[in-house]
């Protein structure tokens, strides 16, 4: 409980106790600013050391392989140890840059500028990537009820271009947020984040599509596929959260449609293209827009099932 003076003294007396907790306070932020000077320059030290190893460790690399032609097994062996190791270095040097202040990629820059956005310890990380999944999972809901209103109650083109928006400010956000859990050392893989650039801008072209016959033949199929999606990313999330493996199982087969309805989806919007009533530019860059997103889907989800197979294969063979 706050204690509150009710005299001169005891008003004065709480003065005195505050002057000398204000001396405290500057001299903790003293402390404070003189640390984080310390922090900058060993980042700076470290950053530099990193840029260093690796520039030597490539030389020694092609220094070894001249070495290599003419050296003795004894000393071949002691050859192979040493470019072992030089594999291992990169993944450790990835963790060490992680943790250390970093030029923004392109994209951050444009939209942030120069901005670190480097978090400096792994709870801060951690939360971060939690804040994240929390935000898709609100915004895979909202789309979820949003479509589905779209689709089956109400039928306005007012509305529609509402959801479109939506979309747009979605994914536009959920790239500036991967973009910077790429930079604090988050794996997501290219392609994931290039898709959502893809259907960010293919919202936005379904925001400029004017009302019209060739809107309205696409338009319950463009909702339908929202649906579906929106419904795939959430089971997404809580296979993700490792919850269910049946559902993790279950949530990979609805992956295979969704990349089947793309290239549906494209199909569609090419046939339509090629109708005499067809003037709108939006429909042949949403046909083109699908067929790169189920491409895109088709060959990444090709190469991890070979990558499966063959990590299967090898586990086989160390049996």
């Amino acid at each position: 409980m706050l204690f509150t003076p009710t005299s001169l003294t005891e008003c004065l007396q709480e003065w005195e106790n505050l002057e000398k907790d204000y001396q405290r306070v500057q001299e903790t932020h003293r402390l404070y600013k003189q640390k984080l000077e310390e922090v900058s320059k060993l980042q700076d030290s470290c950053s530099n050391a990193i840029a260093r190893q690796r520039k030597k460790l490539k030389d020694l690399t092609v220094s070894l392989g001249e070495c290599k032609k003419t050296m003795s097994p004894e000393e071949m062996n002691t050859i192979d140890g040493i470019q072992e190791s030089i594999k291992n270095r990169p993944n450790v040097f990835f963790e060490m840059e992680s943790f250390l202040p970093k030029k923004n990629s392109l994209y951050l820059s444009l939209v942030l500028g120069n901005v670190n956005v480097t978090l400096l310890n792994k709870h801060s990380k951690f939360a971060y990537k939690d804040e994240y999944e929390k935000f898709k999972l609100v915004l895979t809901v909202l789309l979820l009820f949003f479509s589905f209103t779209c689709r089956f109650v109400f039928s306005y083109r007012a509305l529609d271009a509402l959801f479109n928006f939506l979309l747009v400010w979605y994914y536009c956000t959920l790239t500036i947020r991967e973009s910077i859990l790429i930079s604090n050392g988050s794996r997501i893989k290219g392609w994931w984040v290039f898709h959502h650039y893809v259907f960010c801008f293919l919202s936005g072209v379904m925001l400029t599509w004017p009302e019209g016959k060739l809107y309205q033949m696409f338009r319950n199929q463009f909702l339908t596929y929202c649906l579906y999606q929106s419904f795939v990313q959430f089971l997404q999330y809580y296979y993700q959260s490792g919850c269910l493996y049946r559902l993790r199982a279950l949530g990979e087969s609805h992956n295979m449609d969704l990349t089947f309805w793309q290239l549906y989806n494209g199909l569609t919007l090419f046939r339509m293209a090629q109708l005499p009533e067809c003037k709108e530019w939006q429909v042949f860059m949403c046909a083109c827009s699908y067929l790169l997103l189920f491409m895109g889907n088709f060959s990444t989800t090709l190469r991890v099932v070979y990558h499966k197979y063959i990590h299967n294969q090898d586990k086989a063979k160390s049996l």
